[in-house]
């Protein structure tokens, strides 16, 4: 029964269905089914609640929408085989499956694999062979690719020397009795633990929900006859039936083809789909792109059918391989998450240094033991900035959540950062670089050459060119419809889409056209003879023949072409000049067709009648690069990044595209070609990483070794892709870039960056994002060291000097509390420098926080302390040592250290710069809420008790801030006279037009 509970929203509606309850083969069939209806475009089923959730075009009705789904339930219980599917995964699970034989099947001729595998060409497995095939070798399912489970993303929030010491301290607290203590330390790790979890898991989840769905069904022949049976139940020994629109479920060696043209570009990278044969091959070390009587699973039938019997099945099939490359690609960590790493653990040793020498101290000066435990405990807490976790982390989800509105979906937080380090870009072609579609670039009639796009295509002011898009409409197997809207919707195989698409856009009603000349007979490429035609009736004595193929075999059948709308006969200079014309073409990397035609008077039938024809042109056709790539190349190379292509093509077709993006950073463009890589050394090919801008003819395999050459010769690398075979190297480069809709599911699980919306161009907004965000934690980071490296000198100096201690334990937990965290973390939120992509990408191997910037840190935390020490003095002499002192000491620091956030904004600019820094108001709101906090926690009793402080009087406030203004005018004034004028330094960027970015020096 199907019940409507939620239709108030035009174009979403929510059912109930009582039969998906604990059916999850039934929610997959209802999602994979439903999806193919043209006027739905989500379906969510959950079986679990029984609910399934459908959106729809808005002008449909929900009823209708029902009614479909009532149709998909019954085709489901009355099928009997679908209703096993969940039973038979079950038993036959793959844990205890048989290693499948592995024979070179596409050497071996077709009735020879039949009987190496005893079946039958007509009549294929029994029922009963077919159930042993299952139990031997397991379901034709594919292991799950891993995923960091819940518990983990959470286990790897605390995985960092800086929490273990905040955790040590937290547990000595509490033994020594200091429970508030510990409950503040914890809190703070707990916070960041919080934020990093929250993040991660809804990127993680987001990316999940992108997973195509798979084809359910595969058609198969058994016991002689054609049926369809769930896909993992497809077992060795099966005879496929292939037919254009599907999905191949296994590796399989072809045994009857019909004009079978398959995509395998998600597996091999070749963007024209492949014309399948039969015959046996020879040679040695084939690749799978040449091997032209195979099918393999996860490829697409793109046109004509055919008969093929499965060798592999699961794990052992091509796809089942890569998916082991896959799971043997380790991830390895991000730049930042090494400077953080080493910052941690310098930060772990100096607090227990500190630690030790105050504990010494004050016991050698006579103090407590307990009390400097406590003391030094804090001290240690103190040395351990507790907000550079989290202003990591919540920095890097800040900028998870900006490109999620661009439709950048992040797996990671230290993705983004990684990406703003890239050194070099490994950029897949097919799919990525190309929109994996072919599309009519150049057409080449005899009396005019026209670049479509370039000019409009008008074919009713010439014959030749009106009668060159006839032909190609007829003479062409895609289906054409038109929707209400009035859109066409073509579907046949890339290359007759393009013809399609022609015609249509030149304003010629092609159905119409069809219908003029009606359909007398197909003739379909052959092994041996690449040409198709068509045979069309014009009346009860005349019929048109429609011809198209290869130009090199259409021009020998060929005795007459048309110029200036008469026929004339096609002289041997004439043919010439038609075969260096398609040269001309072929070598831009181009698929040329030849189009011709002639008319009969006398039809038989079985007569293809390609003789004596009538040429009319040349169609030049690509897989177009997508819209914004070759600019998108430039601004790479603008930030110092080089890019690198890897594909399958063919080297000529690879060097083409290469030069049109003007790929080489340098004016020679490299390209190696996969037959060498193969005879390269690692280190040869690590040595010859940097030089080479194209890899062509490659394998997967060969992907993950580029990228881990070009890791072993220190660069920090990214890799794009969409296909299957992309994700070994998707997973094993710093960074992964998968397409959202026209990529794998493969690749986006492995992948750290999906694009949404498959707009590469995107990437430079992450760039920008990643190198800003990295710029402006480590202002944070600086800002912490410094202000943290001021408490311990004003505990140590005070200590040393016997004058007491000027903050107790509680007061350094509070005040990290109130200085660290939003302070810090308003600073890592500061806006982009305009130059943020002009300049190079950053060494990986330097340190986060340069030798250079020590020097400046401890000036300004000298400043700080000294100012604080002399307000301490101050009250000492004044109160004496106790608590009115502590306060003044207390609140002296706090407010120099919230007015010191200003200082670290910029290295270069200050208060007195002529050229202000863009206003940032969560830097002003932290400052303000920050002193908020501190005045109620002076004007409240309770809390004032537990920090230990008093009320103030008016001569203290004016200690007190003279105390925080002055180090704030004194680092702000230094700054200028250590630094140029930022003036100085964007004048300076903008006139270096001719200069190489790498030699530039820091200002």
């Amino acid at each position: 029964m199907i019940q409507a509970i939620h239709t108030k929203v035009k174009g979403r509606a929510r059912y109930k269905v009582n039969q998906l309850y604990r059916s999850p083969s039934l929610a997959r069939y209802l999602e994979r089914s439903l999806a193919k209806y043209p006027e739905i475009f989500y379906v969510n089923a959950n079986s679990l609640t029984s609910n399934i959730l459908v959106s729809f075009k808005a002008e449909k009705s929900w009823q209708n929408i029902g009614l479909l789904i009532d149709k998909t339930v019954r085709h489901y219980h009355n099928n009997p085989s679908l209703a096993q599917t969940q039973k038979l995964t079950k038993s036959f699970t793959n844990k205890n499956a048989q290693d499948q034989k592995s024979d070179n099947w596409h050497l071996i001729t077709a009735d020879r694999v039949i009987d190496t595998l005893n079946t039958s060409k007509t009549s294929g497995l029994s029922s009963e062979s077919a159930t042993i095939n299952l139990i031997k070798y397991g379901s034709n399912i594919l292991s799950a690719i891993p995923t960091r489970s819940s518990a983990n993303i959470l286990i790897d929030q605390f995985k960092s020397l800086p929490v273990a010491l905040l955790g040590a301290a937290a547990g000595i607290a509490i033994i020594t009795g200091g429970m508030i203590d510990a409950v503040v330390i914890m809190g703070v790790v707990g916070l960041n633990a919080a934020i990093g979890y929250v993040t991660e898991s809804q990127s993680a989840k987001i990316i999940q929900s992108l997973k195509n769905q798979e084809q359910i069904l595969t058609g198969v022949i058994r016991e002689g006859q054609q049926i369809e049976i769930p896909t993992e139940n497809v077992v060795v020994g099966d005879i496929l039936w292939l037919k254009s629109g599907t999905y191949i479920a296994a590796d399989a060696r072809i045994i009857v083809a019909d004009n079978l043209s398959v995509d395998e570009s998600a597996l091999t990278g070749e963007s024209i789909p492949i014309l399948k044969t039969i015959a046996p091959l020879s040679g040695g070390n084939i690749p799978l792109a040449d091997r032209l009587n195979m099918v393999y699973k996860g490829t697409f039938v793109t046109g004509g059918q055919g008969f093929a019997v499965v060798v592999a099945t699961g794990k052992f099939t091509e796809m089942g391989k890569i998916q082991q490359l896959v799971n043997q690609a380790t991830s390895i960590d991000t730049p930042l998450e090494r400077q953080l790493d080493e910052v941690g653990s310098q930060l772990v040793l100096i607090g227990m240094g500190i630690c030790s020498l105050v504990f010494g101290l004050g016991v050698l000066r006579g103090y407590g033991l307990v009390t400097m435990m406590q003391s030094s405990i804090s001290l240690a807490v103190a040395a351990v900035p507790e907000g550079l976790p989290t202003i990591a982390t919540t920095s890097l989800a800040l900028g998870i959540r900006e490109m999620r509105k661009n439709n950048v979906l992040i797996r990671s937080l230290s993705a983004v950062e990684a990406l703003g380090s890239v050194q070099t870009i490994c950029l897949d072609k097919t799919g990525t670089i190309t929109e994996n579609k072919m599309l009519v670039v150049e057409i080449r009639t005899t009396t005019q050459q026209i670049t479509v796009g370039e000019e409009n295509v008008n074919p009713y002011r010439n014959d030749e060119l009106l009668k060159l898009i006839h032909i190609s409409v007829l003479c062409n197997e895609s289906e054409v419809s038109q929707q209400d809207n009035g859109e066409y919707l073509v579907t046949g195989s890339p290359t007759e889409n393009a013809l399609i698409n022609l015609a249509i856009s030149a304003g010629v009603d092609v159905i119409q056209l069809r219908q003029k000349y009606g359909l007398l007979e197909t003739n379909l490429r052959s092994e041996n003879r690449n040409l198709m035609s068509t045979i069309h009736e014009i009346d009860n004595h005349h019929k048109l023949i429609a011809v198209k193929g290869n130009p090199a075999e259409m021009i020998k059948i060929c005795q007459w072409w048309m110029k200036n709308g008469k026929v004339v006969h096609l002289t041997a200079e004439n043919r010439q000049a038609i075969a260096q014309e398609n040269d001309r073409l072929a070598g831009q990397a181009l698929r040329v067709l030849g189009v011709a035609y002639s008319h009969i008077d006398h039809y038989d039938n079985g007569n293809n009648y390609e003789t004596d024809l009538i040429w009319l042109g040349l169609v030049a056709m690509t897989d177009p690069i997508r819209v914004g790539v070759k600019k998108l190349i430039g601004e790479f190379h603008q930030a110092g990044i080089d890019t690198v292509m890897m594909t399958g093509d063919q080297s000529s077709t690879a060097y083409a595209i290469a030069q049109k993006l003007e790929l080489s950073r340098n004016d020679q463009l490299e390209i190696l070609d996969a037959t060498n890589l193969d005879h390269l050394t690692p280190e040869e090919l690590t040595a010859m990483s940097n030089k080479v801008n194209v890899f062509a003819r490659i394998s997967p395999s060969n992907k993950l070794q580029i990228v881990q050459a070009l890791q072993a010769a220190g660069k920090v690398v990214a890799m794009t892709g969409d296909g299957i075979n992309d994700a070994p190297a998707l997973k094993a480069a710093q960074v992964g870039v998968a397409m959202g809709k026209g990529g794998t599911d493969v690749a986006r699980e492995v992948a750290d960056i999906v694009l949404e919306d498959d707009r590469l161009e995107t990437m430079i907004i992450a760039v920008s994002r990643g190198r800003t965000i990295y710029n402006n934690i480590r202002k944070s980071v600086h800002f912490l060291l410094s202000t943290n490296l001021s408490e311990i000198m004003v505990m140590t100096t005070a200590t040393a000097a016997g004058i007491g201690e000027p903050l107790n334990a509680i007061q350094l937990l509070w005040l990290n509390l109130i200085t660290d965290i939003f302070p810090g973390l308003s600073l890592a939120m500061e806006a982009p420098e305009p130059d943020v992509l002009s300049q190079p990408p950053r060494n990986p191997d330097e340190s986060i926080i340069k030798n250079s910037d020590f020097g400046r840190i401890i000036f300004e935390s000298a400043t700080i302390s000294v100012s604080t020490l002399a307000a301490y003095t101050y009250a000492i002499l004044k109160y004496g040592i106790g608590a009115r002192a502590s306060t003044v000491a207390c609140m002296t620091l706090i407010t120099a250290q919230l007015l010191h956030t200003i200082s670290c904004r910029s290295e270069n600019h200050s208060i007195f710069s002529q050229d202000k820094l863009p206003n940032n108001p969560y830097l002003n709101a932290a400052i303000t809420g920050s002193f908020a906090v501190q005045i109620l926690a002076i004007s409240i009793p309770p809390l004032r008790n537990l920090l230990k402080i008093t009320p103030i009087s008016i001569v203290d406030s004016a200690v007190i801030g003279s105390g925080a203004l002055l180090p704030f005018l004194l680092n702000e004034r230094t700054k200028i006279q250590t630094f140029p004028p930022a003036k100085i330094g964007v004048i300076s960027i903008r006139h270096r037009t001719n200069l190489n970015m790498r030699n530039l020096k820091p200002l």
